[in-house]
């Protein structure tokens, strides 16, 4: 290190080796059972930007993990970086060999604490993803990772900055609080609402249309590039689709078996791996989907919103009117069929108002958890920064 990369630094910082502060925890259990090891963690169930471990599987499901963890170590998902997986362990248990558990060597040199913020940092994640090999499934190592040069502050300002960044997290986490409360209030008035619809059920097909779509062939590049939005079934996680990530040529809409759907359609996954399947989305632009939509486009007894709304409560309901023998899925022609009650435009309307109501407020939360990964993001920066 030269001495004109230390005169950037902070007085009293010093750059160092991630390696150097950081140790792989190596611990292991070949029966976590018999150990008395009750939970699992796989990379299903980090989420991007999430420092809490809000999900898990049990060991007695059955499990192949080895690698154990223990409450306060660090979980960082080495596959496929770019999510950005970090999480710190508030209990025990046994994870996925693509997550590596990471602890402090010292606590008089790097605060336990510390770490997790570290790792979520930008310089962090870019010396993950930029090292990392493999194709369809990257992966970066641990040589890799331990050789990440970073600039280390004393311990009087690791725990300044710690006080900062938890501070940040909990106000994080009390708008994400406030924001699931919301969401599962909207969920829980629409399923008691619409049990409540008196109106005789007659078939979706006899009050909307229903439309599937295609893939155009990749290797054609005739079909791809142009200015018409195409959807993928992975769309529907949206909820609300305002565009599109793909786009295809007029060519492409013209030779294949597609149409332009419009907005205010509802869209339906017919085929899914875990939970994919029968979840509902409303359509906000016009576009083409893929062959694993169907499209519900709601003819003039039916209000757009509160066909969105009903058919998003009938996930459940949607999933057991799947068919198949190996694999379970819906059809165009399933859906047609699918009953739905059909109050008056009034009733509807009524309903709509209250759920958007609802809505209304889980945005306005939406928004501020949005700030506060700004403010986290703006902490991280300026707390961490090495000038």
């Amino acid at each position: 290190m030269s001495d004109k990369n230390n005169k950037t630094l902070k007085p009293g910082w010093r750059r160092v080796k991630f390696g150097d502060v950081v140790r792989l925890s190596k611990a292991r259990s070949q029966d976590p059972l018999a150990d008395g090891i009750e939970r699992y963690v796989g990379l299903e169930h980090l989420e991007p930007g999430d420092l809490r471990i809000r999900s898990w599987g049990n060991v007695a499901d059955g499990v192949t993990f080895t690698s154990v963890f223990q409450p306060g170590q660090v979980l960082f998902g080495k596959r496929r970086a770019y999510q950005r997986k970090v999480a710190v362990a508030d209990f025990s248990g046994v994870c996925s060999g693509d997550i590596y558990v990471l602890e402090t060597k010292d606590a008089q040199v790097l605060l336990p604490e510390l770490l997790p913020f570290i790792c979520q940092t930008d310089a962090f994640f870019d010396h993950a993803v930029g090292t990392s090999a493999g194709s369809l499934s990257p992966r970066t190592n641990w040589t890799s990772l331990a050789n990440f040069d970073f600039a280390l502050p004393p311990l009087g300002d690791q725990r300044r900055t710690i006080h900062l960044l938890s501070a940040v997290e909990e106000q994080s986490e009390a708008v994400l609080k406030a924001l699931a409360a919301a969401t599962k209030l909207r969920k829980s008035v629409a399923l008691e609402t619409f049990s409540r619809i008196s109106s005789p059920k007659v078939k979706m097909g006899s009050v909307a249309e229903i439309r599937n779509g295609s893939t155009p062939r990749r290797a054609n590049d005739e079909f791809w590039k142009g200015a018409i939005p195409w959807l993928p079934t992975g769309k529907v996680n949206e909820r609300l689709i305002r565009h599109a990530d793909e786009f295809i040529t007029e060519k492409a809409l013209s030779e294949c078996p597609l149409t332009l759907i419009p907005a205010g359609a509802t869209l339906v996954a017919m085929i899914g791996e875990g939970q994919t399947r029968g979840r509902a989305a409303m359509l906000a632009i016009d576009s083409c989907i893929n062959q694993n939509f169907g499209a519900v486009i709601p003819g003039d007894s039916l209000d757009p919103w509160y066909l969105f709304y009903l058919l998003e409560s009938s996930y459940e309901a949607l999933r057991h009117w799947s068919q198949g023998t190996n694999q379970h899925a819906l059809s165009c022609g399933l859906l047609k069929s699918f009953p739905i009650p059909v109050p008056s435009l009034e009733e509807q309307r009524e309903l709509v108002a209250r759920l958007r109501g609802i809505e209304s407020a889980e945005s306005q939360l939406a928004a501020r958890l949005d700030l506060t990964h700004e403010m986290r993001r703006t902490a991280h920066l300026t707390a961490l920064s090495m000038e």
